[in-house]
């Protein structure tokens, strides 16, 4: 590095861009960045962990998701992009199992970390310096202020005087009920940037990029107040209040309760996930355990059935979207032998909500896509604000696979899509 604007002769400014100028030079505990889709808000956060770990020779990151398996695909990504795009791959070594990046010319270390294992959070021991940065993807998955907390306190410890402490989120922000937003963008405190970023800001998107935010501006304007502006989603009316996050062991329910198993698949591609819901239901008693989750754009068919059968479940009872008989075809040619297509009718949607608003969900925290879902799927309103009996055309795929798996269950078979 030849100098703190320069990484290997280049200029910061032009690779990284307009609009974090901010971001990059604070050194207070916290940085909060709420932003739209395409706001450069996890690039730009790579690019600044990379250069920075070049930079201050006794610093090392710890990168937290709430889920560890979500991490390679985002975070590890990231920052291997990051390296590439500043050109000093010679100096970086990146390694999958377990993940972790190593700057080669001085041994520190980037450590990757989910919540769903809490004490390898907390226990990490450094070769080299000490641990003093911590990167929080998608921070609104971290339901609990507690976990964050618990984060929080494991970033302590003297640093070298050059060094500073902090810890930096980034997430698209879905739900002004979140701790996060009274915690960090409700006060004013020297401590904190708070900071929102949209894709106006990103001067790499093109013709056709801007053009999915135009189309959504309006065709969709509630969304794009979150996803186009990355202002805080106003969440009112949900359609389901009757759920709790709760860790549980399977095995263990099974042993007292009468289960059976629902699992339903939404299919998507481009712009919308493909999204297979995995649940158990106890009928007696109500209760409906949300176990695992498949939540992936850009998946042909043969991709999803090589991810269900790495989950396990390719001969469970699989019901589908059955708008898309081909690829359940395909599907069952492939080996998923079980998968049949949903049955739909008059009144079907609102049929199967007042199903399951009658149970109790439990909701195993790994679900994060899920909890994201029915944490913002609401009624929608007409024009002048006043609610439709209808949910919103959003945040509406693990929620159509939840009703697809369940519709085995419904009273008299009388379920209809």
């Amino acid at each position: 590095m030849t100098s703190n604007n320069e990484v290997c002769n280049l200029k910061l400014p032009e690779v990284i861009g307009k609009g974090y100028k901010d971001f990059w030079k604070f050194k207070g505990r916290y940085r909060v960045v709420k932003g739209s889709r395409a706001s450069k808000k996890s690039k730009t956060t790579a690019l600044y962990y990379i250069t920075k770990l070049m930079q201050y020779s006794n610093a090392n990151l710890l990168v937290v998701r709430k889920t560890y398996r979500t991490l390679h695909d985002s975070c590890f990504t990231e920052l291997k992009w990051a390296v590439h795009r500043l050109q000093v791959d010679a100096f970086w070594d990146f390694k999958e199992s377990p993940l972790e990046a190593t700057y080669k010319p001085t041994g520190q270390k980037i450590y990757f970390r989910g919540l769903d294992d809490p004490l390898k959070v907390t226990s990490i021991t450094v070769d080299v310096g000490c641990l003093c940065w911590m990167w929080i993807e998608e921070a609104y998955e971290i339901t609990s202020e507690f976990d964050f907390d618990m984060l929080d306190e494991s970033i302590r410890g003297n640093v070298p005087d050059n060094l500073f402490k902090q810890i930096t989120l980034t997430f698209n922000p879905w739900n002004e009920r979140h701790w996060i937003k009274k915690r960090f963008f409700d006060k004013q405190d020297p401590n904190i940037l708070a900071m929102t970023t949209n894709y106006m800001c990103n001067e790499w998107l093109d013709e056709s990029d801007l053009k999915v935010f135009e189309d959504m501006k309006t065709n969709n304007p509630r969304r794009y107040n979150v996803a186009g502006l990355g202002n805080w989603g106003i969440v009112d009316g949900l359609v389901y209040e009757n759920w709790e996050e709760r860790e549980f062991n399977l095995q263990e329910i099974v042993k007292t309760h009468n289960l059976k198993t629902g699992f339903g698949l939404d299919f998507g591609y481009t712009n919308d996930p493909s999204a297979l819901f995995c649940g158990y239901v106890d009928l007696q008693n109500k209760e409906l355990y949300v176990w695992d989750e498949m939540y992936e754009k850009g998946l042909s068919n043969r991709k999803i059935y090589e991810n269900i059968s790495k989950m396990g479940y390719v001969k469970e009872q699989i019901t589908a979207d059955c708008a898309e008989p081909k690829s359940i075809d395909e599907l069952q040619t492939l080996g998923i032998r079980r998968i049949r297509g949903a049955k739909k009718g008059k009144d079907s949607i609102n049929n199967g909500i007042q199903w399951i608003q009658e149970l109790k969900i439990i909701i195993h925290p790994r679900c994060v896509n899920f909890i994201t879902e029915i944490s913002n799927y609401s009624w929608d309103k007409d024009k002048f604000g006043n609610k439709l009996n209808k949910p919103i055309d959003d945040f509406n795929h693990l929620m159509d696979a939840m009703r697809y798996g369940l519709e085995q269950y419904i009273v008299g078979n009388k379920w209809l899509y």
